[in-house]
């Protein structure tokens, strides 16, 4: 007769055998309060959202400020954390970092490894042309040649617009595309779109933006995954912020009117499940 081999208990099964619980699970939200201290990733260099200051070489811009805001109204300390672009995802991923906040569009790919907050704002990718062309809504561009940056978010709309793209390396090369007729227009996102076609009415041929965005791309801040808590607390704070205004304040002073941006922010904070977009691969 042969002998039965009985597999060793697991740990947690062996407290349970032995009549001691097994441990909670941490709750991110609880241990953020107990430190006092709330950990948020932001660009290293990429201004007006994050970027060192020339004269104190402290963060500075509307991420920080964001991050620092939602930190006070949580009654803790806002830690900041320069992050490669590449690194937004896995240092909150592995939970280095208790937050992203940095300009992190929601996408597929990335909400496989991250849960993200309600959009705070929308990220669009506009399309401008010259001002002499009679185009008004991106449906007259189909079929059409489009400059773009290579393998970015705006040769992504420009092919699911069914548009020609015509890519380069860089946005200067982009522009100049359409400044020499190589293309009939460009996409960007609209920060962009928003200083060429400003830039082009003092030096250029005059450029003009099609009000319709090609894409939407909800940014919202990015968490690690199973921690409702935190994803809860995070949604009504931003929705706080907004209501009182707290939001636009922040971007009027870096991406508003009065700045060389000259954006202006009527987004609302909803949930994210209510938009109505395409979602990124």
């Amino acid at each position: 007769m042969a002998l039965k081999t009985l597999a060793l208990p697991t740990a947690a099964a062996a407290l349970l055998l032995s009549g001691v619980s097994a441990p909670a699970k941490a709750d991110q939200l609880q241990d953020i309060m107990q430190h006092k201290e709330l950990k948020c990733g932001t660009f290293a260099d990429v201004p007006p959202f994050a970027a060192p200051d020339p004269k104190t070489r402290e963060m500075v811009g509307f991420d920080v400020d964001l991050c620092k805001a939602i930190a006070k109204r949580l009654g803790v300390e806002a830690k900041i954390t320069p992050l490669s672009v590449e690194g937004r995802v896995p240092e909150v991923k592995l939970g280095r970092v208790d937050v992203t906040i940095a300009n992190l569009a929601y996408t597929l790919g990335r909400a496989e490894q991250i849960q993200f907050s309600d959009p705070y704002y929308l990220a669009k990718e506009m399309l401008a042309v010259k001002a002499t062309d009679p185009g008004t809504g991106k449906d007259t561009y189909k079929g059409k040649r489009i400059a773009a940056a290579k393998g970015s978010t705006s040769e992504l709309a420009v092919k699911l617009n069914e548009s020609e793209p015509l890519t380069f390396q860089d946005t200067g090369s982009v522009f100049m595309a359409v400044q020499q007729n190589k293309a009939v227009g460009m996409v960007a996102n609209t920060m962009t779109i928003t200083k060429l076609v400003n830039d082009s009415h003092v030096s250029g041929v005059p450029m003009k933006m099609i009000q319709e965005p090609l894409l939407l791309e909800p940014i919202g801040v990015g968490m690690k995954k199973d921690e409702p808590a935190l994803l809860a607390k995070i949604n009504a704070t931003l929705l706080a912020m907004d209501q009182a205004g707290e939001i636009n304040q922040l971007w009027d002073k870096w991406l508003g009117p009065n700045t060389e941006y000259k954006m202006t922010r009527t987004d609302k904070v909803v949930p994210l499940k209510e938009l109505k977009f395409t979602p990124i691969p």
